[in-house]
Formats: structure tokens, C-alpha cells, sequence
């Protein structure tokens, strides 16, 4: 009974850091309608950022949650306007698809240029503390990532609900022309989403590294796993991306446990694909369901 328990802990706190890495391409689906496959260089673009700090500076990881989100933040922005933006208005949605891939070609191309494709790992003095809860053991910055989790998400549910951009944001997801009548610039909307989306991937790149080593190429392998947790949970809804992520994690390491690693990806799948047959619009629903 004390295994079962603490695998199900270990998938819960695992779980944690697959919503906050799903909660940008969320956010960014469900308000510009477009699928962000450069998410995942984002989130990789996060650990290095945050190991570079630890390895040169020795700034703590944790701390450095807010000035990578900056930096995510501005990058996102730049992005947006320069690349993604332009070329979806000249050509449609569906362009962002080639663009975001593109970006990620080339970011993941830089990345394994200035570090190698060697794996990485960031790990702090207090990187293997567990503290012990009725048998059940739990690992210190596991813990402190899951309450970051909620704390970002929470976050992000206060700015989008409380703030003037986040009831923009709403309301251009909802229904563009008629925020555009209302004589918002749809167009600066679009590129705070993309920005603050790709703020919360970079944040949650710095929670990986910390548990979970990293290279270059595991952009593709959290574009993917983004996608899976939205389809879960719900497009455009912070609390979907959670409820996503966290019955991700719980099956990511339940089938680790109990029928092995080679199967991992085979289960994801199946309750990927059974979700689009059964409840396409996700287990919580479309946030934004007046703009579909």
C-alpha cells in the first residue's frame, strides 16, 4: 500500500511541473487559435537560462523564476510581433504552424551550438533532501516545485480574471471583432498572450531542470507533452491545464512503475487519442468557447 501511495504522490508532484509547462500553450491556443510549436524551446530555453545562472552566479534556481519569466516575457513579445504576428495576418493560422517550427529549428540549433547535446542537470545543495510523511517520502524540490505550480497558475487565473489586459484578453478571445469594434488593438492582444504564454513555458523550464536532466532536443518531447495536457484538461483554462498535467504525471508514473518505462509513451497516446474521440473539448472544456 505504501508503494502504491507513493507513486501516486510522485505522479502528483510530477505532474505539477507538466501543467505549468502546459499552461503558456494553453493559454496561447485558446486565445490566438494557433499551435505553438516552439513552446517546447521556450521551456528548454528556461533550464539553460536558470543553469547558467547557478553554474556562474550561484543564484538559486527558485529565485531566478522571475527574471527568466521577464526575459520569457520580452522574448515571447519579439517573437510575436516580428515573426508569428506578420505572417499569420498575411497568411491565416494555419502558417503558424511552419513559423513556430521554424523558430524551434532554430533556437534548438542555437541552444545545441552554445551547450552541446550533452545532458544537463541543475543541482543545488538541497537537490536530493526528502522529507518523510506517513512512510510516504517526499522529495524537497519536488515539493517546492508543486507548490511554485500553484502558485504560477493561480497567478495567472488572478491576472487574467482581476487585471484590465487580462479581461482584454478575454474578451478578444471570445469574440476579436467585436473587441475590435470596442476599439481594442487586437493586434498588441495577441502579442501579450504569446508573451505571457511564453513567460510561464521559460518558468517552468526552470522547475525541469531541477528535477529532471535536460538537452536541446527535449524541446520536441514538451511541445508534445503540452499538447496532450491541453487536450486533457481544456484549451484556454489554467485550471484545465492543471487537472491535465496532473493525471499526465499520475499516468506517466503509474505505467513506470507497474508495466515499465517502454510503455510510457504508448499510454499517453491512447488516453490522448481516446480523449479527441470521446471529449474533444477536454475534460474541464473550452475556456474561450464564445470565439469557436
Amino acid at each position: 500500500m505504501t508503494a502504491v501511495l507513493q507513486t501516486i504522490v510522485n505522479g502528483l508532484l510530477y505532474g505539477a511541473t507538466l501543467a505549468v509547462a502546459a499552461v503558456g500553450f494553453s493559454l496561447i491556443f485558446g486565445v490566438m487559435n494557433i499551435i505553438n510549436l516552439a513552446h517546447g524551446v521556450f521551456v528548454i530555453g528556461g533550464a539553460y537560462a536558470a543553469l547558467v545562472a547557478w553554474t556562474y552566479f550561484g543564484i538559486d534556481p527558485f529565485i531566478m523564476l522571475l527574471p527568466v519569466m521577464i526575459l520569457g516575457f520580452a522574448l515571447g513579445w519579439l517573437v510575436e510581433r516580428a515573426v508569428i504576428g506578420p505572417c499569420v495576418r498575411k497568411s491565416g493560422p494555419i502558417m503558424a504552424l511552419l513559423v513556430t517550427f521554424g523558430v524551434s529549428l532554430i533556437v534548438g540549433n542555437i541552444l545545441t551550438v552554445v551547450f552541446s547535446s550533452s545532458v544537463r542537470n541543475i543541482s543545488p545543495p538541497y537537490a536530493f533532501a526528502t522529507l518523510q510523511f506517513a512512510g510516504v517520502s517526499i522529495d524537497v524540490v519536488r515539493g517546492a516545485t508543486l507548490l511554485a505550480a500553484l502558485v504560477l497558475i493561480a497567478l495567472l487565473v488572478l491576472f487574467l480574471r482581476l487585471t484590465q489586459w487580462g479581461q482584454v484578453i478575454r474578451a478578444t478571445a471570445q469574440m476579436e471583432l467585436a473587441a475590435r469594434l470596442c476599439g481594442i488593438d487586437t493586434r498588441a492582444v495577441y502579442a501579450l498572450t504569446f508573451a505571457v504564454g511564453s513567460a510561464f513555458a521559460m518558468a517552468s523550464g526552470v522547475l525541469i531542470g531541477l528535477i529532471l536532466p535536460f538537452t536541446p532536443a527535449d524541446e520536441v518531447q514538451w511541445t508534445v507533452y503540452a499538447f496532450i495536457v491541453v487536450t486533457l484538461g481544456g484549451v484556454g483554462s489554467p485550471a484545465g491545464a492543471m487537472v491535465g498535467g496532473l493525471l499526465l504525471g499520475l499516468t506517466a508514473v503509474l505505467t513506470q512503475t507497474f508495466l515499465g518505462a517502454i510503455y510510457t509513451n504508448v499510454i499517453m497516446f491512447l488516453i490522448l487519442l481516446l480523449m479527441l474521440l470521446v471529449r474533444p473539448n477536454g475534460l474541464l472544456g473550452t475556456a474561450f468557447r464564445g470565439s469557436r
